[in-house]
């Protein structure tokens, strides 16, 4: 109710000053708003994998610390089962290097690696054979001969390296966090020293089979948690930035050492077992009696192992998802922190309550001495009774029996226990205050494992230690946009006849974008710039009768279309546009509502050439070829008479001009890797987010060249249902399976963005260029651009990926004919494609390391079954046949052989238009005809009494896949409802489609988004009289043209006038004066409307009168990217008189007119609409609002807005009308008078500060549009451009002959191999059908639903079997893929929202916005500089 008043509010204000206050307002124009739901879902997630990570971490600690008191030789066991116990803690010990030792092996086989020198690759051995011998000695050796409880408090000792190494290297970031280190270190000696005088007592104490050798494995301990501590030695030095070069190194080829590494420390932790088992341990391991092993044992022996081997991997990964969702202290460092304590409360729980249900016999009775009160000793003396009953847990026994040997059995005291109790404390802070930087650790939004742990994986014998030292000290974090790696963004969208509605979709994510960057008041994580580009095709039509250019009516809906957004976001009109000639054609410039442009460029294809590829060529060269080469060399770029309007500094509105810089030197500390390119349609509808999820794709993965998003497609109709559940399978399952097993092979060009160092790679940018000459190229280049694009890609080892986050929506075909002919261009071009890729497999596998040969058979495998597609859908016609009407299944198949075949025909031997038709009326019939096979199916699986068919289990299991699927996607699960239309449709999409897609490859036009429109026009061009008369036999068609009424006209005038040739010479020569005198006007016209920003107040700065936005201009520098030399500022300063001067012959230069085509006047004359007395007054307010929207100067923006309000009524209330525009006296005596009142206002208020700001939103409210000319040098690059590379094609008539007969001739090939091999296929099949034998079937067993075998068996034909299991098979695979791709969309769409969900509020100084110099050391420019 609140939006639909502030709604009516707006509405009643507008109505005040016109009689058409009515406008229209997009969906999602509105200001983004953070969810709720995310929210709770992000808090959900956090708590969820912090209890994941402690309940994984204690079920892991417990089960180790189980299986080292089962296997010790103080154990109640047998000592085969302490054998056997002590075999399966060697395999615990080994499990995380086997583990290392795969995943090394998959990156090596399928991957490139780096192979280290000899030397790194020694020290590594050494180091890793030195932990493996700690590890195995402490694990297999020592900690048997200890009780659990010193087992669980020891580990802790293995941070004492690192806190030694963060004392002598000074690691902590601030002198005074030494004490954290100096802390550790202290408590884990204090440990160690408790340890040993606990056995100390021990032994004086009598406890039970304590004997003197204990004191030796307290040692060995002490020395094995030093080895072991080496385990994360490269944590200290890295973070120290010491042998930096030695460690860059070891990251480069980390995955072939460690190949050899965890082998190694396998063998030494083997070999350690063998030795001390096998030939110094009494008893020696004597494997024959694994045999004798009893089942209770084997049970138990073996649970343990995989519990602790799961658990221990499952906390190693939920402890990677918490730092990647931001969840660091919540599920990170606090869960982990707190295994050690959660696993003794949970250990003594259990005791305490489950003891007491021992039955440990009567009390003992002593006959020397009379110990003291203590319940235990009676409790640790019966364990021995139980050690071979059958009904006591062993779990619960051996602990019991384990804790017996700790200081609670003393019989003199119990305050020997507080010593192991202390020691457990010491190791367990000292392991805290090592880890200390843990707890404050900032992560990036998306990052890499191997950027946030310094080992691969973890060690399942000390899992939350390793979880703690194992994470970086230092993981670089973009605290400030400062110190983010900043890029730039080009938002380049192609149009070609889009609707207004489909305009409306792509300007209004633009104005999102521009709003969500540009919100002052928002401390961005994300450094980026942007600009937007749109490219329309074919802007420009001739007038009937003069011949002259104009642009077409879909630019006139565009201009409209960003009037009406600017309106809607802002509430005023385009402060600053202007339009420029090109050599292209034209181009439009606008200055979004926050600083960021948007530029629209208008293809002539009289001069450029047409279609999306080469739109794509146009604004590649011009953006990266163009814009990086003036970056790169600006002394060779010529200054520009026209200073840029938006230029190097901009404060809140007022610009400011600075020599020798121009707009695009943003990009002089931005690499081509941080350029990027989001290539968009023109009716791409999408959100702030989903940009940025692929930019972060592209930020942290450097070999990542391109990423696309999740494609939604919109419209009504069936065909758009089927569409939608069809693109939803293609991502859910196809895309996602191509992103995890190697790269996607298509990133569309509705939405995708590219990183500008991969388009401007070898063999990708270049070759982009090719013209088609031959009649694969044009199927293979022309009707499948973005394919090809990422093809080139792939082949120069580009990465390209899908993110599932990143939504973007495009209307889809909703007509029949429409949809068959984008198909028809999309079918051959991919199908040509897959098959160049897979062509130069081997070569691609060398280059692109995310593509393995494995990738290549999976491909292989794809493109084979889309080739037998057509056999084996008319193969489940002719089931459906068989189903529906029990026709035999030899007659089935030749029944559903001949519609195909026929269609065929008739596709070579008709036009289109008749080819869609019969394809229509046929997929109306398969619909029917699935429809009826679908519900014969159930009832077939009724009528068998089972599902245990071939039939009904594809059926149910495609059903359950697909519904799991969708479950999986909770914002996309209503798709699955059109799952049935896309049942129904699969004949014509994957029958008849194919057939007409191979069939018509010779036509090789567009196909979508066709428009009678100019024809229309064209046909009618200048028809005065169009008249049919129709009776009995006659039919006349009577039409009069202008060029006839001319005609008749001159006649009549010579057959009238005796002085004909006179009148014509006085008419010519009155025409001829006449379009004098009004060019003359229009001149003054213009040379006036570009005078009007420039009449300002003298006193200002005269810089920044130069307002004019350059040709090639772009948006200001950002905070912190000015690179400005005090030296030019001083210089300005003491040339200040003589800058003036040629500042003034500038702008006596800029006085001389531009020359203008036919089309700038009527685009002008739409802007100029801003200048009426309504819009005026709309425009005025909300510049003055916007202006000063965080100055904290409320009241005097109100004030401010009121006042000259009233000055603008006062001025113009009686002199024009609302829709008038007003003249350019008009406009400066406004100015004045405007000028005037705010300098009062801010005079009274004692603001005279803020007058510059103000003066500048009412000349920026006044302003016209401005009408400029291309620089020099940027109109050579446009020339030499397309003189080169974009020239309209004009191919010789013999030619276009030449690539027809080669386009029929591929034609033919391509459907007679698609012929041969299905026909082969479905007579196979029809062979086997027609023999019949039992011989040649697999018999099934058929169960009953009561669950008994049936007598009679299943028989199923081979071909149909290995069909039905080939397919299951494939998806099975991209199932797997999206449960995996899954999970990692979810931690990266967290990871999101939680490094967005708290804004900081800028403290802005109004006048002291400080610029740092990055090249002048000490030098700051403030406001007061200017």
């Amino acid at each position: 109710m609140e939006e639909l008043r502030n709604r009516g509010q707006k509405r009643e204000n507008r109505h005040r000053d016109t009689w058409d206050p009515f406008q229209l307002n997009p969906v999602g124009a509105e200001k983004e708003k953070k969810r709720t739901c995310f929210r709770i879902m992000q808090s959900f997630m956090a708590v969820l994998v912090g209890l994941l990570v402690l309940t994984s971490a204690v079920v892991s600690k417990g089960s180790l610390l189980t299986l080292v008191t089962l296997s010790s030789p103080y154990s109640l066991r047998s000592p085969t089962d302490r054998q056997f116990y002590m075999l399966l803690l060697m395999c615990i010990v080994v499990t995380p290097n086997l583990l290392v030792f795969l995943k090394c092996l998959w990156k090596c086989t399928f991957k490139s690696y780096v192979a280290p020198n000899m030397k790194t690759m020694a020290i590594m051995a050494v180091i890793e054979v030195l932990v493996a011998v700690g590890t195995a000695v402490l694990v297999l050796i020592v900690m048997p001969q200890f009780d659990v409880l010193t087992n669980l408090f020891i580990c802790g000792g293995v941070c004492i390296l690192t806190s030694i190494l963060q004392i002598v290297f000074r690691l902590p970031h601030q002198p005074w966090m030494t004490i954290f280190p100096v802390c550790s270190l202290i408590l884990v000696l204090m440990g160690y020293a408790l340890l040993a005088v606990d056995y100390y007592v021990r032994l004086s104490s009598h406890i039970l089979e304590q004997d003197e050798n204990c004191y030796m494995y307290v040692g060995i301990a002490i020395f094995t948690s030093l080895l072991i501590s080496l385990n994360w030695w490269e944590n200290s030095l890295q973070a120290s930035n010491n042998i930096q070069e030695i460690l860059s190194k070891l990251d480069g080829s980390r995955d072939y050492m460690y190949l050899f590494t965890s082998l190694l420390r396998i063998a030494v932790t083997i070999g350690i077992y063998f030795l001390h088992y096998g030939l110094i341990a009494n008893p020696r391991i004597n494997f024959g009696e694994f045999s004798h092993i009893k089942a209770d044992a084997l049970q138990v022996g073996l649970g343990l192992f995989f519990l602790q081997a799961f658990c221990s991997a499952a906390c190693h990964w939920f402890g990677v998802v918490a730092c990647k969702i931001h969840a660091v202290r919540m599920s990170f460092a606090f869960p982990v922190s707190l295994t050690g304590p959660a696993t003794l409360l949970v250990g003594l729980a259990l005791f305490l309550t489950k003891a007491g249900n021992l039955d440990v016999g009567t009390h003992i009775v002593y006959v020397n001495y009379t110990p003291i009160y203590n319940p235990f000793l009676d409790f640790c003396a019966g364990l021995k009774k139980l050690q071979g009953s059958n009904t006591t847990s062993v779990v619960l026994l051996e602990l019991s029996n384990s804790i017996c040997r700790t200081s609670l059995n003393s019989h003199y005291a119990l305050w020997p226990f507080s010593m192991l109790v202390l020691e457990g404390f010491c190791m367990w802070l000292g392991l805290i205050a090592c880890t200390y930087y843990v707890w404050s650790m900032k992560v990036p939004r998306i990052e890499r494992t191997s950027q946030l742990f310094v080992r691969r994986l973890y060690e399942s014998a000390f899992i939350n230690q390793s979880l703690l030292l194992n994470i970086k000290m230092k993981v670089k974090y973009p605290d400030s946009i400062d110190e983010a790696e900043s890029c730039v963004i080009y938002l380049c969208a192609t149009m070609w006849h889009e609707t207004y509605d489909e305009m409306l979709k792509i300007l209004t994510s633009m104005f999102r974008l521009d709003r969500y960057r540009g919100d002052p008041k928002h401390e961005h994580q994300n450094a980026f710039d942007f600009e937007c580009h749109i490219y329309v095709d074919d802007a420009f039509q001739p007038d009937g009768e003069s011949e002259k250019k104009f642009v077409n009516p879909y630019v006139n809906d565009l201009i409209h279309v960003v009037t009406e957004v600017y309106r809607v976001f802002t509430n005023k009109e385009p402060d600053e546009v202007s339009i420029i000639e090109t050599p292209y054609g034209g181009r439009l410039v606008f200055v979004l509502p926050e600083g960021n442009m948007l530029y629209i460029h208008l293809k002539d294809k009289k001069l450029i050439r047409n279609k999306k590829r080469w739109s794509q060529i146009m604004y590649m060269y011009y953006l990266l070829g163009w814009k990086g080469y003036i970056v790169k060399n600006p002394q060779k770029i010529t200054r520009q008479n026209n200073p840029c309007r938006a230029s190097l500094v901009s404060l809140d509105g007022q610009a400011f001009l600075l020599p020798n810089y121009d707009n695009d030197s943003k990009r002089k500390y931005i690499s081509d890797e941080n350029t990027y390119i989001l290539a968009l349609d023109g009716d791409t509808d999408f959100h702030p987010s989903a940009v940025i999820l692929l930019v972060d794709r592209l930020r942290m993965y450097a070999n990542v060249g391109a990423a696309c998003g999740r494609i939604h497609p919109t419209g009504m109709g069936p065909m758009v249902w089927y569409q939608k559940f069809e693109y939803a399978v293609g991502h859910w399952l196809q895309k996602t399976a191509e992103h995890v097993f190697g790269c996607v092979l298509c990133s569309p060009g509705c939405f995708s963005l590219f990183r500008g160092s991969a388009l401007m790679d070898d063999n990708v940018l270049k070759r982009y260029t090719t013209k088609s000459t031959r009649a694969s190229e044009y199927v293979q280049y022309d009707q499948g651009e973005d394919r090809w694009l990422c093809t080139l890609l792939l082949q120069q080892g580009w990465r390209v990926e899908y993110n599932a986050a990143s939504d973007a929506f495009t209307n889809a075909p909703q007509e029949f004919k429409e949809f068959y002919n984008q198909r028809r261009r999309w079918g051959p071009s991919t199908l040509a494609n897959t098959l160049d890729l897979l062509h130069s497999g081997g070569e691609t596998v060398k280059r692109n390391t995310s593509i393995s040969m494995l990738y290549i058979f999976y491909q292989i495998f794809t493109v084979a079954s889309s080739i037998l597609g057509p056999a084996s859908v008319t193969l489940m016609v002719a089931g459906a046949f068989q189903f529906v009407f029990g026709i035999s299944g030899t007659l089935s198949i030749i029944i559903a052989v001949i519609p195909p075949i026929v269609y065929m025909l008739i596709c070579f031997l008709t036009k289109t238009n008749f080819q869609l038709t019969i394809a229509s009326i046929l997929s109306v019939l398969y619909a029917f005809l699935m429809t009826a096979a679908f519900f014969a199916i159930i009832g077939d699986m009724i009528k068998e009494e089972t599902f245990i068919t071939p039939t009904g289990i594809f059926l149910i299991s495609m059903t359950v896949l697909y519904l799991i699927t969708a479950l999986l996607h909770p914002m996309e699960c209503g798709l699955i409802i059109y799952g049935l239309m896309y049942f129904i449709c699969i004949p014509s999409g994957y029958l008849l489609l194919t057939i007409y897609s191979l069939v018509n490859m010779n036509n090789v036009s567009w196909g979508t988004r066709e428009s009678n429109k100019e024809k229309v026009e064209k046909k009618h061009r200048g028809v005065m009289c169009n008249q049919n008369c129709k009776l009995c036999c006659w039919d006349v068609s009577i039409q009069v043209t202008q060029e006839t009424e001319n005609l008749m006209l001159q006649q009549i005038q010579q057959a009238v006038s005796t002085n004909a040739p006179a009148a014509q010479t006085e008419m010519k020569e009155m025409t001829t004066q006449e379009s004098q005198n009004c060019s003359e006007n229009n001149k003054h016209a213009v040379e006036n409307n570009k005078n009007v920003a420039k009449n300002t107040d003298d006193t200002k700065n005269p810089l920044s009168k130069h307002k004019d936005l350059d040709s090639y201009s772009e948006k200001s520098f950002s905070e912190g990217e000015s690179s400005i030399e005090r030296k030019d500022i001083i210089d300005d300063e003491d040339d200040s008189d003589s800058d003036n001067f040629t500042y003034d012959n500038q702008e006596e230069e800029e006085k001389e007119v531009v020359p203008e085509s036919d089309w700038v006047r009527p685009v002008k004359d739409e802007f100029l609409k801003k200048l009426t007395y309504a819009n005026l007054k709309r425009n005025l307010q909300e510049q003055i609002k916007y202006t000063l929207r965080n100055k904290n100067e409320e009241d005097l923006c109100e004030e401010l807005v009121q006042m000259l309000t009233d000055t603008v009524n006062e001025e113009l209330k009686d002199r024009v009308g609302p829709e008038d525009i007003l003249s350019d006296s008009q406009l400066e005596e406004l100015q004045d008078a405007l000028n005037e009142s705010a300098r009062r206002i801010l005079k009274t208020n004692r603001k005279k500060r803020l007058e510059a700001r103000v003066k500048r939103a009412i000349e920026r409210t006044l302003v016209a549009p401005q009408v400029e000319k291309l620089s020099e040098d940027e109109n050579d690059f446009w020339k030499k451009l397309i003189e080169r590379y974009l020239e309209p094609i004009n191919d010789p008539k013999g030619h276009k002959e030449e690539v027809e007969r080669e386009l029929k001739s591929l034609r033919n090939k391509a459907v007679f191999l698609y012929f041969i091999v299905n026909v082969l296929w479905v007579v196979a099949t029809f062979i086997l059908e027609a023999i019949g034998s039992d011989l040649i079937t697999i018999k099934i067993p058929k169960y009953l639903p009561n669950g008994t075998l049936s007598d009679e068996p299943l028989k199923v034909e081979p071909l149909s079997l290995m069909f039905l299991l080939s397919f299951a098979i494939l998806l099975i695979i991209q199932f797997l893929a999206m449960l995996y791709h899954r999970v990692y969309t979810l931690i990266h769409v967290l990871a999101y929202r939680g490094s967005e969900k708290d804004y900081k509020e800028k403290d802005e100084d109004d006048e002291m916005m400080i610029l740092e110099n990055r090249l002048a050391d000490g030098v700051v420019i403030s406001g007061e500089d200017f």
